[in-house]
């Protein structure tokens, strides 16, 4: 379904992605696991048209999109949420959601009808008790919880969700988890996630995709890539692997 071959991207003197291969298949949920700077948000920014690639190729059913305005991309069917939320201040959710169904993929949306299609997701994301409320008023498990309904408003076919678990108490993180797999079950959505907390990712995932210093280390099945070597010299430090 998504598929990128030799992804590279430098800012300045710093590669952040060095020849990067990866795919995702129609029907996962793919983890994306890396230390700080591995380069991860890089490669969502890429495949979502923010940042262009210094060279690779990525194609979205077989259409090449590495080339693509963001709001081109989006039309085709990717959408994402970002790890620092940033929903319209001045707007209910309901607005804030209503608003992505607008500039969604379906352009004969009118305004009523994107209103109930925003409260239809604000229940299946568990915030239509607060549709009316401002993104202010909230806290932080539903303000990400915003972010992903905004994402699925625009009708994706694969959502990329970035670190939509940071921060979250163990009973956000079990309900985040459930949220996730309503996604792909319910919905019929691909996912592809990035993520530090280990024990969402071991849950979650068929696949994993381990990356460092901007290189693919690691990719397979969870349990196979928590154990590679690399993969916990990454984390840990090579004494660690070592053991």
């Amino acid at each position: 379904m998504l598929k990128g071959t030799g992804i590279t991207k430098s800012f300045g003197g710093l590669k952040a992605l060095n020849g990067v291969d990866f795919e995702v298949r129609e029907g996962e949920i793919v983890g994306l696991i890396g230390p700080n700077g591995s380069g991860k948000t890089t490669l969502f920014n890429i495949i979502s048209g923010l940042v262009r690639a210094d060279s690779g190729h990525i194609l979205f059913k077989d259409t090449p999109i590495h080339r693509l305005a963001p709001h081109r991309i989006a039309a085709l069917g990717i959408g994402r949420t970002f790890q620092i939320v940033r929903p319209l201040m001045d707007f209910t959710l309901a607005q804030n959601v209503a608003m992505a169904v607008l500039f969604g993929r379906d352009p004969a949306e009118k305004p009523a009808g994107a209103r109930e299609t925003a409260l239809g997701i604000l229940e299946f994301t568990g915030l239509s008790e607060k549709a009316h409320a401002l993104p202010g008023q909230l806290a932080l498990e539903d303000r990400k919880r915003l972010e992903i309904a905004r994402a699925l408003a625009i009708k994706p076919e694969i959502i990329l969700l970035d670190e939509v678990y940071a921060g979250l108490n163990h009973k956000e993180i079990e309900e985040a988890i459930e949220l996730t797999f309503r996604i792909r079950n319910e919905w019929g959505i691909t996912v592809f996630l990035i993520e530090h907390v280990m024990k969402a990712i071991m849950r979650t995932c068929s696949r994993v995709i381990a990356l460092h210093n901007g290189e693919k280390i690691a990719d397979g099945d969870p349990e196979s890539v928590a154990n590679k070597a690399e993969v916990i010299s990454a984390y840990l430090g090579a004494g660690y692997a070592e053991r």
